[in-house]
């Protein structure tokens, strides 16, 4: 086919979506940091990206011809939407691709980390047996705590869901009004008694610059002295030097942190070697199925060239 639209991408996509894309456009896999980049960009009609592609106003200058940028993922941090408006450019993601596999890496994680256990590695006698079982009596069941959202959007609310249905008392947080049929039996409070009231909170707000830092220093400092604190948002939600400074003095309180800033973590990251901070390189959405949810904003990005 001839005088087909060049289309760029610049990270990783599923193999099926990379050759349902290659039957209709011109389609260059090229990182940005290539030599060969910038020549490719300034002839690009789109552009596929992930999450450390940045599509800011100096990006843009240098593709004059650029339609659409295909956001293989749910958050558009990483892309000025003011910027692309103004030039005619659309922006286009998959919002739900990965709903199911955060969810389920959250659930895993608050469930191995609530109810530890003892692996047994080799056969013991009956006062070892007892001594085992004794050692792993946890203090509270999840029925007996609460678990608190902050931002019930998509992934929060199925949070809610799957967390009512564990028996936790579900609270949560968001700059919505949330209709009481979508909120799973989770009850509204404002951010103070968010804070001060979870046992375990967990972070799910957006990339919008008024959530950079949303969790300073005055807002860790009203957690719970035990709380367990999961981020699987955005990294810069969160101030790390006050966390790790809560964490070394509340030495029974839990961080678990997906997402970073910047990333990949540098080696003064402040929350590095702490004992009650557990740090993974942004894993959340790692299944296939999410990977291949994600890849297929593809066929948008087809859709807006007339491909």
């Amino acid at each position: 086919m001839p005088d087909r639209p060049l289309v760029i991408l610049t990270e990783y996509l599923d193999d099926e979506a990379i050759a349902w894309l290659s039957e209709r456009v011109e389609l260059q896999q090229c990182p940005t940091d290539d030599p060969g980049f910038q020549s490719l960009l300034e002839r690009a009609e789109g552009l596929v990206i992930r999450t450390y592609t940045k599509v800011d106003q100096q990006f843009l200058d240098k593709a004059p011809l650029l339609k659409v940028v295909g956001r293989a993922g749910v958050g558009l941090d990483n892309v000025d939407l003011e910027a692309c408006a103004k030039r005619g450019i659309e922006v286009v993601n998959t919002p739900d691709a990965n709903t199911q596999a955060v969810v389920e890496y959250v659930t895993s994680i608050i469930s191995g980390i609530l109810r530890p256990r003892t692996r047994l590695e080799e056969s013991v006698d009956p006062k070892q047996w007892g001594h085992l079982r004794d050692d792993n009596i946890v203090a509270r069941q999840m029925s007996e705590m609460t678990l608190g959202i902050l931002g019930l959007g998509r992934i929060g609310s199925r949070i809610a869901q799957v967390a009512g249905a564990l028996g936790f008392n579900v609270i949560y947080n968001d700059l919505e009004q949330i209709p009481e049929a979508k909120r799973h039996g989770a009850e509204p409070v404002d951010i103070g008694g968010l804070l001060s009231n979870s046992d375990v909170l967990t972070v799910h707000i957006d990339g919008r610059p008024s959530n950079k830092g949303l969790l300073s220093s005055d807002k860790i400092n009203q957690l719970q002295p035990t709380v367990l604190l999961l981020n699987t948002s955005r990294g810069f939600v969160l101030d790390a030097d006050a966390l790790a400074g809560f964490l070394k003095s509340h030495e029974e309180a839990r961080a678990v942190l997906d997402v970073h800033d910047p990333e990949p973590i540098p080696p003064d990251y402040p929350l590095l070697g702490l004992s009650n901070a557990i740090l993974y390189p942004h894993l959340a959405s790692r299944t296939r199925a999410a990977q291949a949810n994600m890849s297929w904003v593809v066929r948008d990005v087809a859709r807006v060239l007339g491909c």
